[in-house]
């Protein structure tokens, strides 16, 4: 137990804010600037960039917050008219009555890629922007919120890995006291990695944003890493013990096959 790390961080809140909430807030900044800096070497005029903001930021909470309720707890919001509401609403209702704020507690990657993605078609039908320029230009950026919001779930002590013996696991005290692969750790390094991936084939070619390249780059990298890195975690609902790859697994497939068929389009033309 002596090589393991205990996890417990003390501080629970920075300036009144939890620490994914903090954490998502600083992905979703360092991606607006990583974007407006690729806008402007671009030639891009920055009016069409302010609306872009805003676009993804209720893409991706309201896609990740319908996508975890959907993909992993539907048997419990999709039952009745009060879990609807709370999965529209921050809020729970108590068995006894009333109601108290709880934030949204459950925000899925994947609902939060689709959400993007439908939020960016409405951006560029609105700006007349070409979609294959403003999908790689975002995937450029994509890894730095993707790491943030890892290490937010770290911080938290949520999804959490499987036991484990390796001399770097994590002891999260919060849950048990039990050795386990840090896979939050894990997906927080292989997304930084791809940060750097990305801008240096950028710098070598800037020519590539605009043919999809970039955006089959991102979805191919970031959810192979997240196929396999599943193996390492424990599943979140229980109806996944059934299933013969865990929920996060099937829903990575789709979108390693469409990051494929980007890369694939690209190299064809």
């Amino acid at each position: 137990m002596e090589l393991y790390i205990n996890w417990n961080p003390s501080l629970t809140t920075i300036f009144g804010m939890r620490w994914y909430g903090l954490c998502w807030l600083l992905g979703l900044l360092g991606a607006y600037l990583i974007v407006k800096r690729l806008y402007k070497q671009q030639g891009i005029k920055e009016e069409l960039f302010e609306p872009l903001f805003y676009y993804c930021f209720f893409g991706v909470l309201v896609g990740a917050r319908l996508g975890h309720c959907i993909f992993y707890q539907p048997d419990y919001y999709l039952t009745s008219f009060p879990h609807l509401v709370e999965m529209i609403l921050p809020i729970h209702f108590m068995p006894e009555g009333g109601w108290k704020y709880t934030g949204y507690e459950g925000l899925a990657s994947h609902g939060g890629t689709i959400g993007l993605m439908i939020a960016l078609l409405l951006y560029v039908k609105k700006t007349n922007l070409s979609l294959w320029t403003v999908l790689d230009n975002i995937a450029i950026a994509t890894p730095i919120a993707a790491f943030f919001i890892r290490i937010g779930n770290l911080m938290n002590s949520e999804i959490i890995g499987k036991v484990t013996d390796v001399p770097w696991a994590f002891v999260f005290e919060r849950v048990d006291m039990l050795p386990r692969h840090p896979g939050q750790l894990y997906e927080a390094i292989v997304y930084l990695l791809l940060l750097f991936i990305g801008f240096a084939v950028y710098k070598k070619h800037p020519e590539r944003v605009g043919t999809g390249f970039y955006f089959g780059l991102c979805l191919t990298y970031i959810f192979t890493a997240r196929f396999f890195i599943e193996f390492t975690k424990e599943i979140q609902e229980a109806f996944e013990a059934s299933l013969p790859l865990d929920m996060g697994q099937l829903l990575s497939i789709p979108f390693v096959i469409l990051g494929v068929v980007c890369m694939l389009r690209y190299k064809k033309r």
